[in-house]
């Protein structure tokens, strides 16, 4: 299959970009990753540079792959990551628009790959648990419900990948800060300092510079893992009476 792709190509940061037009031959059965690695072995074989896109995995677990597809996170299919679109999801001669994701809080690095350590950042201000332990306890040792424990585990599939901020026509991050914040907020471990986490992890987003909450939904839609709204509305819950408590404290 014969393909014309607009491929969004920048030098950095402080450029300024435009679309550049390619003609690429794919197999229908190429992921959408080697039919760009197809494209780069045609630029390097004519001397010119080839197009810069982060991959790691490409099994669709570590959101590495993101890149904005037709004005699609991840391409056309829903649940499904870019390193697992493949190109029979497309007909013969079409036209595909690549380009990198689109929020001020993710500065374009180059080409199709943006900066996304503002994940990390949040990350490290609170997901995580630091009670004492001990050693490893058997894995039946603390009860756990089994329906809470189902929403515990459907949030954690959350891979990071920064779609849903892409998809946000404000670039909010709420999505993948609530699902980080209720995986562990609704099992025992979590529960000790769920108050002191909600509060650091939404500070630390607001520092970063992403956008606010319009229940707006394409978040949620465009997310390869299909990360339920119903996180985002948790969290600000938690988020309001934990304020509420700290102010009590002060």
């Amino acid at each position: 299959m014969k393909l014309n792709l607009k491929v969004w190509r920048q030098r950095s940061n402080n450029d300024k970009g435009a679309f550049a037009t390619y003609q690429v031959e794919a197999n229908e059965h190429m992921s959408f990753l080697e039919m760009l690695d197809v494209l780069n072995e045609q630029l390097i074989a004519k001397k010119e540079t080839p197009v810069a896109f982060e991959h790691d995995c490409r099994e669709g677990i570590c959101g590495a792959c993101s890149m904005v597809i037709n004005g699609r996170p991840h391409g056309p299919q829903q649940g499904t990551t870019t390193c697992q679109l493949h190109m029979r999801a497309f007909e013969d001669g079409d036209t595909i628009f690549i380009e990198p994701f689109r929020a001020r809080a993710f500065p374009v690095v180059k080409d199709l790959v943006v900066d996304r350590s503002g994940f990390d950042r949040i990350i490290q201000s609170g997901g995580f648990v630091s009670v004492n332990t001990g050693q490893a306890q058997d894995g039946n040792a603390i009860p756990i419900e089994k329906d809470l424990a189902g929403e515990a585990f459907d949030a954690a599939t959350c891979i990071g990948c920064g779609a849903c901020v892409a998809a946000c026509p404000n670039g909010a991050a709420m999505l993948f800060t609530s699902a980080k914040v209720t995986h562990l907020g609704l099992l025992p471990q979590g529960k000790v300092e769920h108050s002191k986490r909600v509060l650091s992890m939404v500070k630390a987003m607001d520092e970063e510079g992403f956008g606010m909450c319009s229940n707006v939904g394409a978040c949620s839609v465009e997310c390869p893992k299909e990360i339920s709204l119903e996180n985002i509305a948790r969290m600000n819950r938690d988020y309001i009476g934990a304020s509420l408590a700290s102010d009590k404290t002060v």
